[in-house]
């Protein structure tokens, strides 16, 4: 498992019964993840002390229920800021397991010894994109909502970056990929973090393993002739890493050579000693 262990200002305190203990900055907040199976294994006292919990209705969706929890707050990761507001479906605005692959590329992009054009696909809040700017890439953020593009170019300013050879878009992932192999655009490397499902601007309906294997061919057909990597993410519960490592080797590795590597990516567990799944990563690498 590749972990996430870089934190300071985060930290997954503990985790039972179907639910999260995490320490975000100076809060604590407890959240329900699917993954968390084991039951009765409470070891921190924190649980009693949580500035927020999100409860889950039995009728789908769930509501936040605050004792003392701003409306938004910051945190930072290795001279990277964030902002944190408690939306729905138990979001914060931030995968913090995701700072395990921000360290990866930002070390080949580093090391790489050129600029380097990375397209950010399905991008969020740009944990991402701030990373691969500051590590010295031009960047083109993609996502189909306009709130999350805005909260991303906030995270850029409150990081230094706000003027950051930066590209922010609003659109349907797909499409906007369609028209960038029409006119011919190509970039040195490709993040792709898709939802399990969703809906684009227009209403487009997303659903993961209907889509993915197309879109990752799209995608990869936009590669430079000097490419530098291709990063898949899932967290669709039953596609493990092998299953997404296999779509790079089929639509990457098969036309172009190169290495691929996946695994699970995850966080310690600070009260335990152990570490929590949070996710599937592949990691495609090009070498000559």
């Amino acid at each position: 498992m590749w972990l996430a262990d870089g934190w300071t200002e985060y930290e997954l305190i503990d985790c039972s019964d179907g639910e999260r203990l995490e320490r975000w900055g100076k809060y604590i907040l407890i959240r329900p993840d699917p993954q968390v199976i084991w039951m009765n294994c409470r070891v921190s006292r924190d649980w009693n002390r949580a500035d927020a919990r999100y409860f889950r209705s039995s009728h789908g969706g769930g509501e936040w229920i605050k004792n003392s929890l701003p409306e938004k707050w910051n945190i930072s990761y290795k001279g990277l800021n964030f902002v944190l507001k408690p939306m729905g479906f138990k979001h914060t605005g931030l995968f913090p397991e995701q700072a395990v692959n921000w360290d990866w590329f930002s070390e080949l992009i580093g090391r790489s010894g050129r600029k380097i054009k990375v397209l950010n696909l399905f991008a969020y809040t740009g944990g991402a994109t701030v990373a691969a700017a500051r590590a010295g890439a031009e960047v083109c953020h993609v996502d189909a909502s306009r709130g999350m593009v805005t909260t991303a170019k906030e995270n850029a300013f409150l990081s230094g970056l706000a003027d950051a050879p930066v590209r922010y878009i609003v659109d349907d992932c797909i499409k906007f990929c369609e028209r960038e192999k029409r006119r011919g655009n190509r970039y040195d490397a490709v993040i792709m973090d898709p939802p399990s499902y969703g809906r684009g601007p227009n209403g487009e309906k997303w659903t993961l393993e209907d889509n993915i294997d197309s879109f990752v061919g799209l995608a990869a057909s936009l590669l430079s002739n000097n490419p530098l990597f291709f990063l898949l993410n899932s967290y669709t519960t039953g596609l493990s890493p092998s299953t997404m490592g296999y779509l790079l080797e089929k639509n990457i590795k098969k036309a172009v050579g190169g290495l691929v590597i996946s695994d699970e990516i995850g966080l310690p567990v600070s009260s335990t000693g152990s570490a929590l799944p949070c996710g599937a990563s592949s990691r495609w690498v090009f070498r000559a």
